[in-house]
């Protein structure tokens, strides 16, 4: 079992990668592989709506988003972390996750994913909001812990002093493990996922 962890911020290790890299050392305690890739050192750029990538398998625009693609065949289950910037996850990720979903979505679906963001202060629940939005499009089940996932502190040390954050990541890695082996035993019992519906799709301009 592996879960890739995907980290927004700018800085390879801020943060955002300390909150990771808390809750990857509880995954691999429960025998959980873990990966955290740094998607936020370069501009993402926006889904352009081309299409390119249902002709091409990967997104055209290529960089991170298409590495992250190949990986995601690959792997059990995803964490998005990201630092807050306005309020929002940084535009890096945005970026990422938009692109991401639209040229890889096929690779996302019914895998469990979690997330945490880092502040400094506040900002950190509207942030949540619209990282939250991505899983909901793809059935993946949300891992979540005893509180929202977040970190605060301005620099690695002073999130290491926000103990009720580096426990919330902590639980959540736990019943991220926990999900893993209860999906691995399901599938070992001929379990599976449902299978959706065929997409229908409702316009309110009639």
């Amino acid at each position: 079992m592996k879960v890739l962890m995907f980290n927004g911020s700018p800085k390879a290790k801020g943060c955002t990668y300390t909150a990771l890299e808390e809750m990857a050392k509880v995954l691999n305690e429960e025998g959980v592989e873990t990966e955290i890739m740094h998607v936020g050192a370069h501009p993402q750029g926006s889904c352009m709506g081309c299409g390119g990538c249902s002709k091409t398998g990967e997104c055209v625009y290529g960089g991170e988003v298409v590495e992250a693609a190949k990986k995601l065949k690959d792997v059990d289950a995803v964490v998005f972390g990201s630092p807050v910037h306005y309020a929002s996850i940084s535009g890096n990720m945005m970026g990422f996750m938009h692109r991401l979903s639209w040229s890889a979505g096929k690779d996302l679906k019914y895998k469990p994913a979690a997330m945490v963001v880092s502040a400094r202060r506040a900002g950190t629940t509207t942030a949540l909001d619209e990282m939250v939005k991505i899983p909901e499009f793809f059935h993946m089940p949300l891992i979540n812990g005893n509180y929202w996932p977040m970190v605060h502190g301005s620099n690695p040390d002073e999130v290491k002093q926000d103990l009720e954050g580096l426990q919330i990541v902590r639980n959540i890695g736990r019943n991220m493990a926990w999900i893993l082996k209860c999906i691995e035993l399901g599938k070992e019992n001929g379990i599976v996922h449902p299978e959706p519906e065929a997409p229908v799709k409702t316009n309110f301009i009639r």
